[in-house]
């Protein structure tokens, strides 16, 4: 089995890890690292060490692997030490929050025997997997525009870090990193790119809704999101030469996760082709469990199931998304292919 610390004890490591890592034979967890400096409220993980700092788990626990589920601006500095005490990690996104800081921990990794993937989950939606699909299999002919959506309504600012004013919060980094990610997964880096970043919440210091706008050629991918979105609104719309597909709401992994019945079967969710004739579609499965068979078959076979590199095209558009927004202009490639 492998030996396992969760750096970070908040609702990314108690929904979206735990659960997985005590459902599956290949994992132990065998230790916390919490500022709080308690596990107990958790019955799965309430006889395991907790440790203040990872510098006092890298010198006292024999773990393997690393999972990181802190705040943002904590990822560079705990993903550096793992790497440089040659442990396997796996880190949540965005793994870092510039492109500098990304190429220095990719030349490390080069050097080091880790491994680490990032852990970008929502490429295991099942609404994702089905635009995959409907791509692979050109149901709707040559695609024209997909438009992605990720919206919540929170209309009062949280008490979350993600919300609070500081390095690495705001829903470009949270939620962009998953849209961005997915985009570049199905169609690569853009030729231009133009973003509309805002902060529109009553004393808001963190920004909280964005409209991203990715050029191929004479294609758009549009990427949103909205702090006061409180209506059934698509999650994915894809248009091509021979039709449409709709798919209403967020996959239900999450809720599913959080209430425990994740396990006891998942929900089936249906889409709409809208072709010659209109016709429902049956989801895809989503699969966040299978990212963690994944990673266990990656730490043997010492190759990422998401690498660093990945995560440095994903941080670059977000640093390009900033400029174009503060700018107010649309940024084409050649702007970036050096980097």
């Amino acid at each position: 089995m492998i030996k396992t610390i969760i750096a970070g004890f908040g609702f990314a490591a108690k929904v979206f890890h735990l659960p997985h890592l005590v459902h599956s034979d290949k994992y132990e967890v065998v230790g916390i690292i919490s500022r709080s400096g308690t596990s107990k409220e958790h019955k799965d993980v309430s006889n395991v060490p907790v440790y203040a700092t990872i510098e006092e788990a890298l010198s006292q626990s024999e773990a393997t692997l690393y999972i990181i589920t802190t705040p943002s601006d904590m990822h560079y500095d705990m993903l550096k030490q793992c790497i440089l005490a040659g442990k396997d990690v796996l880190v949540e996104k965005p793994a870092f929050l510039t492109v500098e800081e990304g190429k220095e921990l990719i030349q490390l990794t080069q050097k080091s025997e880790s491994v680490v993937s990032v852990h970008q989950n929502r490429r295991w939606d099942g609404d994702f997997l089905t635009i995959q699909k409907l791509l692979k299999e050109e149901m709707l002919g040559d695609w024209k525009v997909l438009e992605s959506r990720f919206d919540r309504f929170r209309p009062v600012i949280r008490n979350r870090w993600r919300e609070q004013p500081g390095v690495g919060s705001g829903v470009l980094y949270d939620l962009g990193s998953h849209l961005i990610d997915q985009a570049l997964v199905l169609f690569g880096e853009p030729d231009a790119l133009y973003s509309e970043i805002m902060t529109q919440r009553e004393n808001g210091q963190s920004d909280d809704g964005f409209l991203i706008v990715l050029h191929y050629g004479e294609k758009r991918v549009y990427l949103r999101s909205s702090s006061f979105i409180n209506s059934a609104y698509p999650r994915f719309e894809l248009h091509g030469s021979k039709g449409s597909f709709v798919k209403y709401g967020l996959d239900k992994q999450e809720p599913q996760l959080a209430d425990g019945t994740f396990y006891k079967g998942k929900e089936k969710e249906e889409g709409t082709l809208y072709r010659e004739d209109t016709s429902e579609i049956t989801i895809e499965t989503g699969g966040y469990d299978h990212f963690f068979s994944l990673l266990a078959d990656s730490i043997s076979s010492r190759k990422p199931v998401v690498s660093l590199k990945e995560a440095l095209r994903v941080t670059r558009l977000i640093e390009l998304a900033r400029t174009s927004s503060e700018e107010g202009r649309l940024i084409k490639k050649e702007e970036w292919l050096d980097g």
